[in-house]
């Protein structure tokens, strides 16, 4: 009796078994039921195609049941019901749906690997093709990790992970679906530093090795997968200095430079990017841009420089000074003040005229016209008197004889004196030259030898000849 117990138990066991696994990965063909599963794979797949997904997932249902290996021929059970689950997953009300619906589309997807990789299904482009399962794991992975990403929200760490089976598996019959949620998330995990270099650039060379087989091989696809990379890469634009070498920006500015190479804007760019992102300057292109930009740079700051000292004058007589060209400088004060309006602008070129033909030409008398000129052109401004002042002092010596060399200190501090009287911002240097030169006031025996009082009126002699009040050192 126990042994008949254990031997219907074992029997509901089995039943079980089989009523929880459905199908339990087999055909239909043979199978007592295999016309309900062809016609309810046939209607699954024309809903589908409309989007039918109530008719669509109640067929599909039953022809999973039946063969999940559907003819043993093609995924379609598990790729196709992933899809289902993925439209419920998106209209999915509560989190409990989207929870189970998620569960359902990852399973659909893992079993699909799994027939794969026993060689379950067999489809018929694998029969001259040793390579034809990995691909077609890779083709499912890929599938898997792209629903991952734009509608399951699933972590990014499990994501790459299965992007980079997929990679791994698919090689270059990877779809180009894959290149930009891997970029997207590649950027992310590595600014978040959960990834590193190496593997960002691993994962970056498997795409880019797939993407130029493609162009060149694949003449129904090769453009899409071109653009596709293209796209993608444009993502990681946020890591690339970090990421990438020099090797890895020349073609990229090669062709920025070829596409405008007569755009000194352009090359002067080209050339800070390569330099920006370490390129040696014994790089071939690097170095003949580089010759390039000096050149014209050459060229063009010499232009610019000589049209910067035409337009202006001032500028260029500072520099004419400083090189000791002394009269080239007073031309060009010259021009300065043919193109001037404003006078204070006018008085201070003036008075640099001025200075130059007194301290550097000795021109007294010329120099004085001068400074007088400028003084006129800005009232209350004591610097052009202070010019005077100096004239007369460092020419005392050569005004004859020791009185009238005195009179022409006299002259200076006068001059002085005035400066202090209309100009508080030059009182204070007044005053210090009027008391280094108080010493050199005639003494009162040369002005009474000579008739001479304090308070009398005497012209000064040689150049200067102006009319001063006598007064004595104390």
């Amino acid at each position: 009796m126990d042994k008949f117990r254990n031997v219907l138990l074992a029997a509901f066991v089995m039943i079980f078994v089989s009523q929880s696994l459905p199908g339990q990965m087999k055909t239909w063909n043979g199978d007592p039921r295999e016309e309900d599963a062809t016609n309810a794979h046939s209607i699954y797949r024309q809903a589908l195609k409309a989007e039918d997904w109530g008719i669509a997932f109640e067929n599909w249902q039953i022809a999973y049941d039946l063969a999940p290996l559907a003819d043993g021929k093609r995924d379609y059970h598990f790729v196709d019901g992933a899809k289902i689950y993925i439209h419920k997953f998106k209209t999915a009300t509560s989190e409990e749906q989207k929870a189970e619906f998620k569960d359902n589309i990852n399973r659909l997807y893992d079993e699909a690997v799994s027939a794969y990789e026993q060689k379950l299904i067999t489809p018929s482009t694998c029969a001259n093709d040793p390579d034809c399962y990995k691909k077609r794991i890779g083709y499912v992975l890929g599938r898997k990790g792209f629903d991952m990403f734009y509608t399951l929200n699933s972590p990014y760490k499990t994501n790459l992970d299965v992007f980079k089976m997929a990679l791994d598996k698919g090689g270059n019959d990877t779809e180009y679906i894959v290149f930009d949620p891997v970029c997207s998330m590649l950027v992310y995990q590595f600014q978040k530093e959960k990834i590193t270099k190496e593997e960002v650039l691993e994962f970056y060379n498997a795409m880019e090795a797939i993407a130029n087989y493609n162009l060149e091989n694949n003449s129904r696809l090769g453009q899409y997968y071109d653009q596709a990379w293209k796209a993608a890469k444009a993502k990681l634009g946020p890591i690339e200095p970090m990421i990438f070498d020099c090797e890895y920006f020349l073609p990229k500015y090669k062709k920025m430079y070829e596409d405008n190479p007569d755009d000194y804007d352009n090359v002067k760019t080209v050339l800070g990017l390569l330099r920006k992102r370490g390129c040696p300057d014994d790089e071939p292109f690097v170095a003949q841009i580089d010759e390039k930009w000096r050149v014209y740079a050459e060229k063009e700051n010499a232009r610019l420089q000589a049209e910067f000292e035409a337009n202006n004058p001032s500028v260029m007589a500072k520099k004419l000074y400083d090189e000791g060209d002394f009269k080239g400088a007073i031309a060009k004060y010259d021009e300065a003040l043919s193109q001037e309006e404003d006078p204070e602008k006018q008085a201070s070129y003036l008075f640099s005229k001025a200075s130059i033909q007194f301290r550097k030409l000795k021109q007294y008398s010329t120099a004085r016209g001068t400074a007088y000129e400028a003084a006129k052109l800005k009232p209350g401004w004591g610097r052009p008197y202070m010019l005077i002042g100096d004239m007369y002092a460092s020419s005392a010596r050569n005004c004859g004889d020791s009185w009238n060399q005195r009179l022409a200190i006299i002259a200076a501090i006068d001059k002085y004196n005035y400066a202090k009287s209309i100009d508080a911002e030059v009182a204070e240097e007044a005053k210090t030259r009027v008391g280094k030169y108080y010493g050199s006031l005639p003494e009162k025996a040369d002005g009474h030898m000579r008739g001479k009082n304090t308070g009398d009126s005497v012209k000064v002699g040689c150049w200067i000849g102006e009319t001063v009040k006598v007064r004595f050192k104390s």
